[in-house]
């Protein structure tokens, strides 16, 4: 009888450290993530190699899509970032527009490689440095945030993405990789002799 309750014993406490490693190796949760993992649908391929500005900025507002054409809703993601931040393209391809659109500076890239219609990024309140024609690479600066001209509460760049006139989420630009790369963990070692 003493050893099949050593038996339950050992069992409960293997199942407790499997299940630990996996809440401890799961991606955080975010409801502005809770989205089709990139390329799943097919549409959108994972062809993002950097965000658009920072290393992981934080998501003030998610993509909604609206119900209908004309409905409300959010066709981009806005994304924390101070006045003067460098804008990057997500991916290489080349400048579509670069100008003033309803008074803020908006740069748009076509995708390389996306299909036709070519998947088109946009980045608005933007200062662009390039010029409509130029052949950007993935990381490359296309301008910088403006002061002005946001939709954010607060200071904030309005990434988009279109295939032809649909609005789609540019979050699933990124390849997990990117999206869900979270601070280094520690974990515990079992078995191995502390060093003296």
């Amino acid at each position: 009888m003493r050893v099949s309750r050593c038996v339950r014993a050992c069992a409960r406490l293997i199942l407790l450290v499997i299940l630990t490693l996996a809440a401890l190796l799961a991606p955080p949760p975010s409801r502005l993530l809770a989205v089709a993992p990139a390329g799943e649908d097919g549409a959108t391929p994972a062809v993002g190699r950097a965000w658009p500005v920072g290393v992981r900025p934080r998501v003030l507002r998610g993509w909604k899509p609206p119900e209908t054409a004309y409905g409300r809703g959010h066709r981009g993601v806005d994304l924390a970032a101070a006045p003067g931040t460098p804008v990057r393209a997500v991916a290489a391809g080349r400048v579509s527009f670069a100008g003033r659109v309803a008074g803020r500076g908006v740069v748009s890239v076509e995708l390389t490689g996306t299909g036709d219609p070519p998947l088109r990024t946009t980045y608005e309140p933007v200062r662009a440095s390039v010029s409509e024609g130029t052949e950007v690479t993935a990381g490359e600066v296309v301008g910088t945030v403006e002061p002005t001209g946001s939709h954010c509460t607060a200071p904030c760049v309005h990434w988009g993405l279109l295939r032809g006139d649909v609005h789609l989420d540019p979050l699933t630009l990124l390849p997990p990789w990117l999206l869900h790369r979270g601070p280094s963990r520690l974990l515990p070692v079992l078995g191995v002799p502390l060093p003296r």
